[in-house]
């Protein structure tokens, strides 16, 4: 390789005009380049000199080539990403999906979501966060909250029915309510987030579903911050919902690891609570009864229009939750749906 001979000219890179657009993938074949000259050079090198231990003899390009990987250096620094601030571009949706690769909000036209009457079975939970979420709407004090328990009892669909249920209420002093979902693999780019979010004149439900951290996992330390504790703080028109069938978001072995490093059996106790602490609304879902299973079968049928006896809808909804094993919304929805194919109908 030729390394870039001759006096360097303003605006050029290894005898290359190094446009913004071209640069990087000229990078690329130069290093090449450059790694075969030192290879070339390691092959000059006498092998007496070595074992004396005298100095190798330079080669007369050798000043030239490290003047231009110093260059090389220099634009590759330049080419480093530097992230703009986030602008996000909220418009008529009310719902939106956190992109953080790019660092943009994805509006959700038809969220999937049941309708808030129709979930049964957790009215109490169910009126709880409804009371917490009415109360941000209108400016008044309300707790991030932490939905957790058992898998299929609507955690994520209270949320979503809880938002789509105050945005229809027609109360005065009410501030438009929008729900951003953020995948779990993204919540280091929260801060990112909120501060985008921060100075718009709408609050924020910022919405994870099924959140929890695994072994060797490290960003739940810094939700903790985010959360609660750090310098900036949660931003007054934003609060944050979790699901997650863990109590405490972490896995067992790694409440047992901190528990074997710590100094104190509390200090294995305080970090395992430390992540939940976060969150002023703790609720609980746990496996439903017979009869409410039952219950909610036959409410997705009367909403959907389905004609179906109750002896009849009670012994094929009886069998068709000892075949999934186990009674929840999830598995009352997935009957229900079957049923609806039998009748030629759509959900």
């Amino acid at each position: 390789m030729d390394v870039a001979r001759g006096p360097h000219r303003s605006g050029t890179l290894f005898g290359y005009e190094a446009s913004p657009a071209s640069r990087a993938s000229k990078i690329g074949r130069n290093i090449v380049g450059a790694d075969a000259d030192c290879k070339g050079l390691a092959a000059e090198a006498k092998p007496d000199s070595i074992i004396s231990g005298k100095p190798l003899e330079k080669p007369d390009h050798l000043p030239s080539l490290l003047a231009e990987l110093r260059r090389l250096a220099t634009a590759v620094e330049a080419l480093s990403p530097h992230r703009a601030p986030v602008v996000a571009d909220i418009g008529d949706a009310d719902a939106y999906h956190w992109e953080a690769a790019s660092d943009r909000l994805i509006a959700v036209n038809k969220v999937s979501r049941v309708a808030y009457d129709l979930l049964k079975g957790i009215d109490d939970v169910r009126q709880t966060l409804f009371e917490n979420t009415l109360n941000f709407a209108r400016g008044y004090g309300a707790n991030n909250a932490l939905l957790w328990g058992a898998r299929g009892m609507g955690k994520s669909s209270v949320v979503k029915a809880v938002h789509a249920h105050v945005n229809g209420l027609a109360a005065p002093g009410l501030t438009r309510l929008i729900l951003i979902e953020i995948a779990r693999e993204d919540i280091e780019s929260l801060p990112r987030l909120m501060r985008a979010i921060a100075p718009l004149p709408y609050r924020f439900i910022v919405f994870c579903d099924d959140l929890s951290f695994d072994r060797d996992e490290t960003s739940y330390k810094s939700l903790k911050t985010i959360l609660d504790g750090g310098l900036e703080g949660r931003p007054d028109n934003v609060i944050f919902y979790a699901t997650s069938n863990r109590r405490h978001l972490m896995a067992r072995d790694m409440v047992e690891n901190e528990q074997a490093t710590a100094i104190t059996p509390g200090e294995a106790v305080d970090e395992k609570v430390s992540l939940s602490d976060r969150f002023g609304l703790w609720l609980g879902f746990h496996n439903c009864d017979q009869p409410t299973f039952l219950a909610m079968v036959r409410g997705y049928c009367d909403a959907y229009g389905l004609t179906i006896d109750d002896d009849t809808l009670r012994a094929r909804a009886i069998e068709w939750s000892m075949t999934r094993g186990g009674r929840s919304g999830r598995v009352a929805i997935q009957f229900v749906r079957a049923l609806a194919g039998e009748q030629h109908k759509a959900l």
